[in-house]
């Protein structure tokens, strides 16, 4: 049993743990905010559109990731997870703010939900490149599996948590605890001690370039990243339009929301533990067959279900996306060096977000047209075919591979 719960072991190293108790503060903060921006939108009555344009604003900067990941290989990658921090407890506080008048304008909601946006994008590339420098080769894989852990329990927090505040108090203290507790989280990390990746010897557009050249250099990132690009647009159709519309529209409102939301964060807590020792002997395949279990929730909504029956459902992809996350993560930072691992993670996570503010515009006005179940159904089953298309994408990659070694065989006989 001691082996199975091994990451928790890392809570006793001094040099990592305030990394770990930062994600809990810091991803409790994000329930907080996913259920404030929603309902204090619909609450000034912008509706569906007004919802679909200030989430677009909030995604417009995840382009910067790309920048982002620049800055995390060529300073201390702390300094930009403080910085980022710092960036998103001032907007966020900002909007609480603007709540509390009861009259915010749009366009100001819009604005301070792009310098959220802009946090986000110089946090998550940054995020995923820091555990190589706190931790050796060996325990990288505890290491991503106790972020993911920490990550999961915090949004478990926020979510019931802000769910029963926007329900009690309203939306505007949920985006006020927000900001605080991303002000807390700079605290915490700046007791880390990380080193300069890499020293900038040439300039941001050449390091953008050997990122680039890094990550096409091997045809199954590539692969891989066409999926979750394809799975990352369905998950925000469903979370940040289609599951708040549905549950506000008599299936419970913003309480059911938040607990649907935390359940998948409490099967990420199990599936991180079973991520940490799992060792497949095709990692990516099985990674990107993992990543489908999004689409479970999503055609149960589409099917019209009760929201306890999807709240039910959604443990299951909580379970396996966190499994998902330690393997590519680890394998990731096992295959590519530290001083360019931050881009490539950027170049894989732009891709990824790059489609967002588009699908925000587009999906609240199909959602008014069409309904929030049938939003939800077809991306459910956009994550389901990108997934089969990825899956026959490795097996060709792997056959190619195959029939190469073979010939080099012979011609060396």
């Amino acid at each position: 049993m001691s082996d199975f719960l091994s990451p928790l072991a890392l809570f006793r190293d001094p040099s990592v743990a305030p990394l770990f108790i930062s994600r809990v503060v810091s991803s409790a903060s994000v329930g907080f905010g996913q259920l404030a921006l929603a309902w204090g939108v619909m609450n000034l009555g912008y509706g569906a559109r007004g919802l679909s344009l200030v989430m677009a604003c909030n995604a417009f900067p995840a382009l910067l990731m790309i920048c982002g990941g620049v800055a995390g290989d060529r300073f201390r990658r702390h300094y930009v997870l403080m910085g980022s921090e710092a960036l998103a407890c001032l907007s966020w506080l900002a909007i609480g703010a603007a709540l509390f008048t009861g009259r915010a304008p749009l366009p100001l909601l819009c604005a301070l939900a792009a310098i959220g946006g802009v946090a986000t994008a110089l946090f998550l590339p940054t995020l995923r490149g820091i555990i190589a420098d706190l931790l050796s080769s060996p325990n990288r894989s505890a290491g991503n599996a106790l972020v993911n852990q920490t990550q999961s329990a915090g949004l478990l927090i926020g979510l019931v948590s802000s769910g029963a505040m926007v329900t009690a108090v309203g939306p505007a203290w949920s985006a006020s605890m927000r900001g605080i507790l991303c002000g807390l989280s700079v605290v915490l990390l700046s007791r880390l001690a990380t080193t300069r990746p890499s020293e900038p010897g040439t300039g941001p557009l050449r390091d953008l370039w050997d990122g680039w050249r890094e990550f096409g250099a091997h045809p199954w990132v590539w692969v891989m990243t066409l999926q979750y690009t394809a799975i990352t647009t369905a998950v925000v159709c469903y979370t940040k339009i289609a599951g708040p519309l549905y549950t506000a529209d008599g299936h419970g409102g913003a309480w059911s929301w938040g607990v649907i939301s935390a359940c998948e964060p409490l099967g990420a807590v199990v599936g991180a533990l079973v991520g940490a020792r799992w060792r497949p002997t095709r990692p990516m395949p099985m990674a990107a067959l993992l990543a489908m279990s999004v689409a479970i929730p999503m055609l149960l909504m589409g099917s019209g279900a009760p929201w306890p029956s999807i709240a039910a459902a959604a443990v299951i992809p909580g379970i396996f996306q966190a499994a998902y996350y330690v393997l590519w993560t680890t394998a990731l930072q096992e295959r590519f060096a530290p001083g360019v691992l931050v881009r490539v993670n950027s170049w894989n996570m732009v891709a990824s977000y790059v489609l967002m503010p588009l699908i925000m515009l587009a999906s609240g006005p199909l959602a008014a047209v069409f309904g929030a179940e049938a939003l939800a159904f077809w991306s459910g089953m956009t994550a389901v075919i990108a997934t089969l298309s990825a899956l026959v994408a490795l097996r060709l990659i792997a056959w190619k591979g195959s029939a190469s070694e073979v010939r080099a065989e012979r011609a060396i006989a």
